[in-house]
C-alpha cells in the first residue's frame, strides 16, 4: 500500500488520526493532541512517528510556544488513501472516490436497473469502481504539481449503499421493496470477490446519515431521503442507530391510512406510497404534509433535534418539503405545548451525491475511530 493503513487501525491511533484530521490544513502540534486524547507524550511521539513512517501524516510547520522552542506541526496527508463510495437506486448508480478528509476527487454515474439481478447489477458496479481510479489517476497526472496519483493500492475499500432491508453485519440483501428477487444476494461478498478488496453494505439511509454526522451535525437527528423510495436514517447521541437486524428507518412503511394504496411492501397506506402518489400528481404541498406526519411521529417517538431532508426529489425542489415538514412538526409542537421547541427542518448538505460520500464513510469511519462506520 502506499500508506499502511492496516497497520495503523489502533484506537489510540485512530483517536490521534482523527485530531489530524479535524485540524485541517493548519494541523496541530503533538503537545495538543497529548492534551487532547489524555495519553502520554511519548506515545503520542510514537503513534506519529508511525503516521508519518506509513504516509498519513507530516509536518505543517512550526509554531510558537509560550515558552522553549516552537512546537512542529503535523497535519493529515489527504492523499494518502482513499475510498470508493457507490449508490445504488432502483434506476440509477453513482460512484465517488474521496480522500482521507472525504473530498469527492473523483465520481461517475450510469442509469442502472436494480431489477435486473445480482449479476447484472455487480457487473454495472465494476465497471464503474473499475473506471473511475484510473480516469481520476489520469487526470492528476496530467496536472503540475498534483497530489500523488490514488492507485489501487491506496484504496481502503468500497462502501455501498442501497434501499433495504438489508443485512449490514453480513452484506446480505432482504427483500428490497419492490424487488423481492433479491432476497438472500450475498452482495458483500459477491463485489469483494469480483473486485478483490473490502466491501461494505449499508442502507442508502443510513450511510447519509453517516456522513451527515461525520461532517458536523450533532446531537440527534434523523435524515429522511425522498428519491424514488422513502426511508430513514437516524443518528442518536452522534452513533447511526441500525437496531438489531439493521431494520431501524424503515421509514416509509409506516402505516397511516388503514384503507390506503397498496404498497409493493405489501402493506396499504403507507407513508412511502402516500408521499410518491403525491409526487407524482405534482402535489408536492400534499407530499410534504405526509412526510411531516411521519417526521412528527418520530420526533414523538425519539425526541431528536433535527430534521434533515435529502434525496433527488426533494433537491429538485426543496422549499416545499421544509416548508410543509416544519409546519406539521410546529403543529405537533403547539398541540404538545411547545411551540417555541418545534424541531428544526432543513436541507441536508452533500445534495445528490451524499448517500454515495456516506458510504464512502463506511470504509473511513473506522480508520478515525468511529465504530458505526
Amino acid at each position: 500500500m502506499g500508506a499502511n493503513l492496516l497497520a495503523v487501525r489502533s484506537h489510540n491511533a485512530a483517536l490521534v488520526l482523527d485530531l489530524l484530521r479535524r485540524a485541517g490544513a493548519d494541523g496541530i502540534s503533538r503537545l495538543e493532541i497529548a492534551e487532547r486524547t489524555g495519553l502520554t507524550p511519548q506515545a503520542v511521539s510514537k503513534i506519529t512517528a508511525r503516521l508519518r513512517e506509513s504516509g498519513l501524516a507530516t509536518e505543517a510547520g512550526r509554531r510558537a510556544s509560550t515558552g522553549g522552542k516552537p512546537r512542529t506541526v503535523l497535519r493529515l496527508v489527504p492523499e494518502a488513501g482513499h475510498a470508493v463510495g457507490v449508490h445504488l437506486d432502483r434506476d440509477e448508480l453513482r460512484v465517488v472516490l474521496v480522500d482521507l478528509t472525504g473530498t469527492v476527487v473523483g465520481e461517475r454515474g450510469a442509469s442502472l436497473d436494480l431489477g435486473a439481478g445480482g449479476g447484472v447489477v455487480v457487473e454495472a458496479v465494476a465497471r464503474e469502481v473499475e473506471g473511475l481510479v484510473p480516469e481520476v489517476a489520469g487526470a492528476a497526472g496530467a496536472r503540475p504539481g498534483s497530489a500523488p496519483l490514488p492507485t489501487p493500492g491506496h484504496l481502503l475499500g468500497i462502501g455501498v449503499a442501497l434501499p433495504g432491508p438489508l443485512d449490514h453485519a453480513h452484506g446480505v440483501l432482504h427483500r428490497v421493496t419492490g424487488f423481492p428477487e433479491w432476497d438472500g444476494f450475498p452482495l458483500r461478498d459477491a463485489l469483494a470477490g469480483r473486485l478483490g478488496m473490502p466491501v461494505v453494505v449499508d442502507k442508502d439511509t443510513n450511510a447519509a446519515a453517516l456522513g451527515l454526522a461525520v461532517g458536523g451535525e450533532g446531537g440527534s437527528f434523523a435524515y429522511l431521503h425522498l428519491g424514488t423510495g422513502l426511508g430513514a436514517g437516524l443518528v442518536i447521541g452522534g452513533g447511526v442507530h441500525r437496531g438489531a437486524r439493521t431494520g431501524a428507518g424503515e421509514f416509509g412503511h409506516q402505516v397511516i391510512q388503514l384503507d390506503g394504496p397498496p404498497c409493493d411492501c405489501g402493506n396499504r397506506g403507507c407513508i412511502e406510497a402516500l408521499c410518491l402518489a403525491a409526487v407524482a400528481r405534482g402535489d408536492l404541498a400534499e407530499a410534504a404534509r405526509v412526510l411531516g406526519t411521519g417526521a412528527a411521529n418520530l420526533v414523538g417517538l425519539l425526541d431528536i433535534d433535527l430534521v434533515l431532508l435529502g434525496g433527488r426529489t426533494v433537491a429538485a425542489d426543496p422549499e416545499p418539503f421544509v416548508h410543509g415538514v416544519a409546519a406539521v412538526l410546529i403543529e405537533h409542537a403547539h398541540r404538545e405545548g411547545t411551540r417555541e421547541a418545534a424541531v428544526p427542518v432543513r436541507v441536508a448538505s452533500g445534495g445528490v451525491r451524499g448517500v454515495a460520500v456516506g458510504a464512502a464513510q463506511l470504509l473511513l469511519g473506522p480508520l478515525f475511530g468511529r465504530a458505526d462506520g
